[in-house]
């Protein structure tokens, strides 16, 4: 009987364990976050990681009942080790969601392993175009924006300058060919003419044997540059004489670069759905915070990973906190109307955000603008006109928009090349 009585003991002790430990799991969400923390992008991976840690600390790492078990990943900036380590997040980490990837390629790697997996890929970063149009994977959302996405208004702002005659010259690889395309789009659409592409190789630091290819006929030029490109070519570009205006995409003068540059940067006009000069009490809250964090300017990186982590907050409020549910999750996330940092946000039918695009004009401003901490005299992209909701498929339908191929290194083709 004593036997029996110790047994019935141990069998509901065990019990109320495993049950305590289901109880207990239930309350943790697990977030992988992949990006690159060595290698030339490091200093973008620490933006990203840096943006959406910021979120959690600012919430003690909980949303709602939920505490965050956030384990980031170096991906070193190269798609096979992004692969390698959201299969390491899935299989031994057992996370909910994996968020990150930098580069366009990165996307196109990353999305498929989610569907795989049945795994949620948030992308806050990675704009590969074709990730939210033809082909939607089921399990991922895009957060961020896609590569051609701000360059159709852009090409509006531009043509309305008076320009009709660009030169574009773009990284060669999948986000230079889709934000150039997108601008040549709508810039021919409209009656201009790009009249020279030029390709340098993806991390080009000397710009020598490119410059002499600009036609000195342009009106301006329209830049896509990434990482050490971006502060490598305006200096060199102004050096060689050239006094064209400047036109870019969001990573060509961001606010991650912005700090590095000088005077060669003035009057560089970009597009983008972010900019650390906004006129607005939270974007202003958040410059300020992320300063006083990190002792630097904040930057698209930082915020639409900040963006993101609050995203996925409202979608676990909205679902009850209920982790077991991908797609539940993914669905409550797309329905959500968020005023964010940057403006107001939603996402479309295809997966991917509908926002703001504001033009953006490099300027220096003289002292601590708005007394936010940041260093005086400093350069900032200030906002000169905003482009309202503005959606991947800017103003065409979408079964208009996918009629035509992906922009690529070939489409649109350069009829009216020198």
């Amino acid at each position: 009987m004593k036997n029996r009585w110790f047994a019935f003991l141990a069998a509901a002790g065990l019990a109320f364990a495993i049950s305590a430990g289901t109880a207990q799991a239930a309350k943790e969400v697990r977030i992988g976050f992949i990006a690159p923390m060595t290698g030339i992008f490091a200093q973008i991976g620490k933006d990203m990681s840096n943006g959406f840690k910021m979120y959690l600390e600012q919430n003690n790492y909980k949303m709602g009942p939920l505490k965050v078990k956030f384990i980031l990943e170096d991906s070193t900036g190269k798609p096979a080790v992004n692969v390698r380590k959201a299969i390491k997040l899935i299989r031994r980490d057992k996370v909910h969601m994996f968020i990150g990837g930098l580069l366009a390629s990165t996307g196109y790697a990353l999305a498929p392993v989610a569907d795989r997996n049945k795994v949620p890929y948030i992308s806050p970063v990675p704009a590969a175009d074709d990730l939210t149009q033809r082909k939607i994977p089921k399990y991922f959302v895009r957060v961020g924006f896609t590569s051609s996405q701000n360059s159709h208004p852009l090409a509006d702002y531009a043509y309305d300058q008076g320009y009709r005659k660009i030169v574009t010259i773009g990284a060669d690889y999948a986000f230079g060919y889709e934000t150039i395309g997108g601008f040549q789009r709508q810039f021919e659409a409209r009656g201009g003419k790009i009249i020279k592409k030029i390709w340098p190789k993806l991390g080009t630091k000397d710009f020598g044997p490119y410059l002499p290819q600009i036609p000195k006929d342009a009106d301006a030029v329209m830049t896509l540059m990434v990482g050490p490109m971006s502060l490598a070519f305006p200096k060199q570009f102004r050096a060689a004489g050239f006094k064209n205006p400047m036109l870019g995409g969001v990573t060509s003068a961001d606010e991650f670069i912005l700090p590095a540059m000088g005077d060669e940067a003035l009057g560089y006009v970009t597009a983008a759905q972010y900019s650390a000069a906004l006129d607005t009490p939270k974007n202003k809250a958040f410059v300020k915070e992320y300063n006083k964090r990190y002792g630097k300017m904040a930057s698209y990186y930082s915020e639409t990973d900040y963006t993101a982590a609050q995203w996925i907050h409202l979608a676990y409020k909205k679902i009850g906190w209920d982790t077991s549910n991908p797609l539940k999750f993914l669905k409550a996330l797309r329905s959500i109307r968020i005023d964010a940092v940057r403006g107001p946000l939603y996402i479309d039918a295809y997966g991917n955000v509908v926002q703001n695009s504001y033009i953006r004009k490099v300027q220096r401003v003289s002292g601590d603008r708005l007394g936010l901490g940041v260093k005086p005299d400093s350069l900032w992209n200030m906002v000169i006109k905003t482009y309202p909701a503005v959606s991947q498929f800017y103003k065409w339908s979408p079964e208009e928009f996918l009629k035509q191929p992906v922009y690529s290194k070939k489409f649109p083709g350069c009829k009216y090349c020198q």
